[in-house]
């Protein structure tokens, strides 16, 4: 692992730890947030209808995730799933479209815009193979290779074929000499 994935990793954790921490320790004050858009979503997705158990649910994706990305340990799925944890958490957050207040728009615009550049973080760690290749990438390699080894056989069986053929025939011209 390089040293800047060895630093920026923790650093882009942090903030889902720490939080996450705080939504497991005071459900209560982000229930209140995140009713609005639990009502409004929560029954088309089927998730319960109560905010403090997601809130909970919440925190514990991203603690755990955090942890994961901050040690290094499937640090593209941990990516993943604090960004689909950040994405609602911010609209419910900082809905700043919502605010009449010029001051407090702008203050829920910055802190919208903040996340925004978190989940940015996040979806390029989520696609960081390390220098390694990916998974699409060995998957098309495979597919590459098992047609180049069936054009081959391919090949190989009609000169092998032909060669038959060609040995057949030999056998058949001297065959009839040999009576002739």
């Amino acid at each position: 692992m390089t040293l800047v994935r060895r630093v920026a990793r923790p650093l882009l954790a942090a903030m889902f730890v720490a939080g996450g921490l705080d939504q497991l320790k005071h459900p209560a004050r982000t229930a209140d947030t995140a009713r609005p858009l639990v009502e409004k979503v929560g029954p088309a997705i089927g998730l319960p209808d109560d905010p403090e158990l997601l809130v909970r649910a919440n925190g514990v994706a991203m603690v755990g995730a955090g942890t994961l990305l901050a040690l290094g340990r499937l640090p593209r799925i941990a990516s993943t799933v604090l960004a689909v944890t950040l994405v609602p958490t911010t609209v419910a957050a900082h809905p700043f479209w919502q605010e009449q207040d010029p001051e407090v728009r702008a203050q829920q615009k910055v802190q919208f815009l903040k996340n925004l550049g978190l989940l940015g973080g996040l979806l390029l760690a989520a696609v960081d193979t390390q220098g390694k290749p990916g998974l699409a990438y060995r998957a098309h390699m495979v597919n590459d290779s098992a047609h180049r080894a069936a054009r081959q056989t391919r090949r190989e069986a009609r000169h092998v074929a032909h060669a038959a053929a060609r040995e057949a025939k030999l056998k058949a011209v001297r065959a009839q000499h040999a009576i002739g």
